[in-house]
């Protein structure tokens, strides 16, 4: 297939890069920091003035950062409403026939992921004509986005909308917990510090399964909003205790309580995902081939 990839130097789109090559798609990756393998440019500035049709357009192009961009950049966060806007009017304008969407789990309304018993979230908890308050500017736009995502499909475009959870690679920002988490671990950091009380739990897919079931869901066709995660619910303390235990030591954990901490509970259905994708890449894999990189 001829490939439309915005974004395509991000921890998401340089491993669907890579995905599309090795399969043998034709990719024209676009971001605004080169490499050799992909162009330079502004996603919002090609979705204005290309007119050219593909086979199909994975758009990865966002503002993004880690809890502590979502909660003290909001405005900046807000960007992603005009890329989204003009992703899906250029599917129209260029008769583009297939695409995909990547919304996220902050879509979900905030009501549902609080302390207390895990709701695990499924994809109909999204109700479009009564959707919730989604967290914060970030999932305020995701939400946006799906709602545009109907209006292409009514228009023609077939687009897929993948909803990740807790993504996460050993070639992350520490931005993210994660690599963070991972990076203490190796600097043997003792006291150990968590943000938040360490309790909130999130759902981590490796980036190797988020694109592996976005491919999936390209290939078998598959229709509405899928979650993309494993359905396990597994606590920051909890993860401190894996990635510490993984480097052969165990440190006092040190609580951070006023440091931006997100919702409690955030943990997906995963029965739409394995009906195309079963994940392969568990936690404990994903935290050994961290340590090892």
């Amino acid at each position: 297939m001829r490939v439309l990839l915005s974004g395509a130097s991000g921890f998401v789109g340089r491993r669907l890069h890579r995905a599309l090559l090795d399969r043998g798609d034709l990719v024209l990756g676009i971001d605004l920091n080169c490499t050799p393998l992909v162009k330079s440019g502004d996603a919002l500035d090609f979705f204005r003035t290309d007119d050219r049709r593909w086979d199909l357009a994975i758009h990865c192009a966002a503002v993004v950062g880690g809890r502590a961009s979502i909660d003290g950049s909001p405005l900046g966060v807000a960007t992603n409403l005009a890329l989204d806007s003009w992703y899906f009017r250029w599917l129209i304008r260029t008769g583009t026939p297939r695409a995909v969407y990547f919304s996220s789990s902050a879509a979900y309304p905030v009501a549902l992921q609080q302390p207390g018993e895990i709701h695990r979230l499924v994809e109909t908890d999204i109700d479009y004509e009564q959707p919730g308050r989604p967290d914060a500017t970030y999932g305020l736009a995701k939400l946006a986005g799906e709602q545009l995502a109907r209006y292409a499909e009514a228009a023609g475009c077939r687009v897929h909308v993948l909803r990740p959870f807790s993504g996460y690679g050993e070639d992350q920002d520490e931005a993210y917990p994660f690599p963070a988490f991972i990076r203490r671990a190796r600097e043997r950091q003792d006291p150990f510090e968590i943000w938040g009380d360490g309790s909130s739990t999130r759902d981590w897919i490796h980036i190797d399964d988020l694109v592996g079931a976005t491919l999936a869901a390209v290939d078998q066709d598959a229709t509405g909003p899928i979650n993309v995660g494993w359905g396990r619910d597994a606590s920051f303390d909890e993860l401190a205790g894996l990635v510490t235990a993984a480097a052969g030591y165990r440190p006092e954990l040190k609580h951070l309580p006023t440091a931006p901490q997100g919702v409690h509970h955030r943990v997906c259905d995963p029965k739409r995902m394995l009906d195309v994708y079963q994940p392969r890449v568990s936690l404990e894999e994903g935290i050994h081939r961290a340590l090892a990189a």
